[in-house]
C-alpha cells in the first residue's frame, strides 16, 4: 500500500489514543522495529502466529497492540487480528451468578476467573483455522457499561490473519505459591478476603484454565512499569479521559430518545479499590515476568518506552 495510506493510518491512532508528538519518536525507535521482527517470526510457519502482550493496568497495551496491527497490515501487508483480554470478560449477569456462588468480589471484572475462557478459544481456533473468505466475529465488551455488546455488534474478521495479538493485563501471568497468599496484600483483602477464599480462587484459575489458555502465545511481550505506584495514577488518568468522552458525547437526540445509556463512570476513591482487585497479581508478574518474556519493553515514571 502506498505510504500515505499508513501514514493517514498512523495519524488516526495519533489522535484517537490522544498522544502527544514526542510518541513518534518511540514509534520510530521501538515499535517500528518491533513490528519488523513480528512480521519476520511470522514467515516461519504456516500457522498464525500469537504474540502475547502483556502490561498493567495504563501502560499503553492497547496503544501499542493497535499500532503493530496497522505497521504490519500496511507496511508488510500481513493479514493481524488482535483480541483483548478486556473483550472476554463475563457478562455481568454470570459474574453476579459468580459473585453469589463463589465470592462476592468476582462481581469485579479483571482478575482470573472473571474472563470466559472458552469464548477465548473459540475465537483463537476460528482465527487459527480461518481461510482467504473467513469471517471471525471479535467479541466486544464495552467497560462503560461493564458489559458485553451483544454479538451482532461485534465486528469481523476477515480473511486468514498471519499474526493474532493477544493483550491484557494478566497475559502469561504465573500462580503464586501458596504461602505467599495466606497475608493480605492490601485494605480490599484484609476487609473483604478475610478467609483469602477469593485470592486461592484467582491463583487456582491461574494454575489451570488460564496455564492452558496462555500456553497458546508463541512470543510475549511484556510493557514493564517502573512501580506499582506509576500503574495506579496511570490508570486514574485513563478513568479520567474516559469521563471527559462521555461528558463531552451528546446524550440525547433531536428527537429526545437517549442516544446510549448511562455510563459507569468512577471516582477516584471507587477506583483505588477497583485497582486493589489487581495488585497482588500486577506485583508478582513485574517480579516474575521480566525473565519470561521474550520481548521486555520498560517504562520509565513518564511513560516513556524502551526496549530492553
Amino acid at each position: 500500500m502506498p505510504n500515505t495510506d499508513i501514514d493517514d493510518a498512523i495519524e488516526v491512532l495519533m489522535t484517537q489514543h490522544q498522544l502527544p508528538p514526542e510518541y513518534r519518536r518511540t514509534l520510530t525507535d521501538v515499535i517500528e522495529p518491533l513490528a519488523l521482527s513480528l512480521y519476520q517470526a511470522s514467515r516461519a510457519s504456516d500457522m498464525p502466529l500469537v504474540v502475547g502482550v502483556h502490561g498493567a493496568q495504563g501502560t499503553g497495551k492497547t496503544t501499542l497492540t493497535d499500532f503493530l496491527r496497522v505497521l504490519l497490515a500496511y507496511r508488510y501487508q500481513c493479514p493481524t487480528a488482535s483480541l483483548s483480554l478486556d473483550d472476554i470478560y463475563h457478562t455481568r449477569e454470570t459474574r453476579e451468578r459468580l459473585a453469589e456462588e463463589i465470592h462476592p468480589l468476582l462481581i469485579t471484572r479483571g482478575v482470573p476467573g472473571t474472563h470466559d475462557l472458552a469464548l477465548g478459544n473459540r475465537v483463537l481456533d476460528a482465527l487459527m483455522g480461518a481461510n482467504p473468505g473467513s469471517r471471525t466475529a471479535m467479541p466486544i465488551f464495552n467497560k462503560a457499561l461493564d458489559d458485553r455488546e451483544p454479538e451482532e455488534h461485534w465486528p469481523l474478521f476477515i480473511g486468514r490473519p498471519r499474526i493474532i495479538l493477544l493483550e491484557g493485563w494478566c497475559v502469561n501471568a504465573r500462580p503464586q505459591p501458596g504461602e505467599a497468599l495466606e497475608q493480605p496484600l492490601n485494605t480490599l483483602e484484609s476487609d473483604e478476603d478475610q478467609n483469602g477464599r477469593w485470592r486461592r480462587y484467582v491463583n487456582q484459575q491461574l494454575e489451570g484454565p488460564y496455564r492452558e489458555f496462555f500456553d497458546r502465545v508463541d512470543i510475549l511481550i511484556m510493557l514493564k512499569a517502573p512501580s506499582m505506584e506509576a500503574v495506579t495514577r496511570w490508570r486514574t488518568e485513563q478513568e479520567h479521559k474516559l469521563a471527559q468522552r462521555y461528558q463531552s458525547a451528546p446524550k440525547v437526540g433531536e428527537n429526545g430518545a437517549r442516544l446510549a445509556p448511562e455510563v459507569r463512570i468512577m471516582s477516584d476513591t471507587e477506583l483505588a479499590r477497583f485497582i486493589m482487585h489487581y495488585e497482588r497479581i500486577t506485583r508478582h508478574s513485574l517480579a516474575d515476568m521480566p525473565a519470561r518474556a521474550d520481548v521486555l519493553l520498560s517504562l520509565d515514571d513518564d511513560h516513556n518506552l524502551t526496549r530492553a
